[in-house]
């Protein structure tokens, strides 16, 4: 299996250099030269085996570069029993009638970025060792929130690796932003900056890109790589947790082999849902692909116009990790889409980049529009969700799933399609318990401080309080850093000590 860049289809790389590299060095995205695919009778083997023997299967088809040992050591190590609170690592429940909840935030930062984030430094490490082996690799993130803290949970005291992470101040949860400020690890370094998501998400691209700084850490024997979702690495690992879903549907009696089954995904980056359009042009047997956005709705404008604007208000929602108007993994559904168009991707990205959008043409949209269907919901209607399916089910979701749900149903009544779904949920009800207790205790505010609001969350609904989070409160605040979006690259480098 090889790759190439989304901006550039001379390069070719293994699946071990995408992977240490992160992004390509004309600022694209590394993509599989082709997708390989499943049939039902390898669908219905893997429903016999667990969640590691299913990902060992999957990633095996698109890690060729990796031997079975090699991928027996780093899946058997992200996925051994005691890191997640449930045996199954994913979990599927029913919510109600066909409506499935995919439980991606067992892991041990409670978000489903646990799911790649516990994978990629075994990935990383076990690529570094065959391309550039003695380099200290410099992961750099930015993150909404969740990436943050998974990344940092994952990469801590790993051996010849160091991780700078950045995230907008005003932007997080607390939760979020005390899970970042207390964290454990020598290797790793935190910094608040004053912007939204978007300004932390460019500021890293544009150090990832530029030459004079990757010679600068060169000379320091260092090279830099992503945590973010424009590695590889972070993608791969979600594919295999929606075919993991439908081998559970199977197992649950709620299909039957072939039969489709439709996905909803809250997403900001694009790139969890994107995950599941791998899954499905692998052959696992998904009808529709509906994307769920908050407020700031610029994925679900562009997937029922075909045009991308991100020249539009930003709003501060109570789903923060959705916070996101440059939804970087489309890129690498518009290099599929375009059947490798890259020159055509790189001046849609140049436009964005200069001008804040880009329109695709009509016969690009309409295979877009074949595979995607998408909705939002502000903040009120996605606290009324929470409300509505705790009553109802006594399931308690935090603001992120219950976009999800709240854009499923919506679906559903306008579309009359009541097939069997899977709805994505993305983190611990208890990352955001301020919002979630308001929508419980239907509008009434707190003003309580972050661990007497878990607590009273805890009161009004019994669910349980993870440890990992109620632990907090007792834990150092070690990074305290703020800065301008124009000083991350002095920051960086303060950080790392050069």
């Amino acid at each position: 299996m090889e790759y190439t860049s989304t901006r550039n289809k001379n390069v070719t790389v293994s699946a071990a250099q995408a992977i240490v590299q992160g992004i390509s060095e004309d600022g694209g995205l590394f993509v599989p030269k082709s997708i390989p695919s499943i049939s039902l009778d390898d669908i219905n083997e893997m429903t016999k085996l667990d969640y590691i023997g299913r990902a060992k299967k999957i990633l095996a088809m698109y890690l060729t570069d990796f031997t079975a040992d090699e991928l027996d050591y780093c899946v058997g190590g992200a996925y051994k029993k005691g890191k997640f609170s449930s045996d199954d690592v994913a979990p599927v429940v029913t919510l109600e009638g066909n409506a499935n909840v995919l439980e991606l935030w067992r892991g041990p930062t409670c978000a489903f970025k646990d799911m790649a984030l516990q994978l990629l430094p075994y990935l990383l490490t076990t690529a570094a060792s065959k391309t550039v082996k003695g380099k200290t690799i410099v992961i750099l993130v930015a993150t909404s929130g969740d990436t943050g803290k998974a990344a940092l949970e994952g990469f801590k005291d790993v051996p010849d690796t160091k991780m700078v992470v950045f995230y907008p101040q005003d932007g997080v949860s607390p939760m979020q932003k005390l899970q970042m400020m207390t964290q454990e690890g020598a290797n790793v370094s935190v910094c608040a900056i004053e912007g939204n998501f978007d300004d932390a998400q460019s500021g890293v691209k544009k150090i990832f890109t530029d030459k004079e700084i990757a010679e600068k850490l060169a000379n320091n024997n260092m090279m830099f790589s992503s945590a973010n979702s424009i590695n590889w690495g972070r993608l791969v690992p979600q594919i295999v947790y929606y075919i993991s879903a439908y081998c559970d549907l199977l197992k649950q009696g709620k299909i039957k082999l072939g039969d489709k089954m439709n996905v909803v995904v809250p997403t900001g980056n694009f790139g969890n849902i994107l995950a599941a359009y791998y899954a499905k042009k692998m052959g696992l047997p998904i009808d529709k692909l509906v994307c769920a956005s908050n407020k700031n709705n610029v994925l679900t404008d562009f997937l029922t116009t075909g045009e991308y604007n991100r020249n539009r208000e930003f709003y501060t929602t109570a789903s923060p990790s959705m916070d996101i108007l440059i939804s970087s993994n489309l890129e690498r559904l518009l290099f599929f889409m375009t059947d490798g168009n890259d020159k055509l991707v790189k001046e849609w990205m140049e436009s964005l980049a200069k001008d804040g959008c880009y329109k695709v043409s009509d016969e690009v949209f309409k295979k877009i529009s074949a595979e995607f269907k998408a909705g939002f919901c502000d903040d009120e209607k996605t606290k009324e969700t929470i409300n509505a399916m705790f009553k109802a089910h006594k399931y308690l979701c935090d603001t992120h799933t219950a976009v999800a749900v709240n854009t499923y149903f919506d679906y559903k009544a306008k579309s009359g399609d009541d097939k069997v779904t899977v709805i994505a949920s993305t983190a611990n009800p208890y990352k955001f318990s301020a919002d979630v207790l308001q929508a419980v205790n239907e509008g009434e505010k707190t003003t309580a401080d972050e661990f007497s609001v878990v607590e009273e969350l805890h009161k009004a609904t019994n669910e349980p309080v993870p440890a990992q989070l109620a632990n907090l409160q007792s834990k150092q605040v070690r990074f305290k850093d703020v800065c301008q979006k124009e000083q991350m690259i002095d920051q960086v480098f303060k950080m790392l000590g050069i």
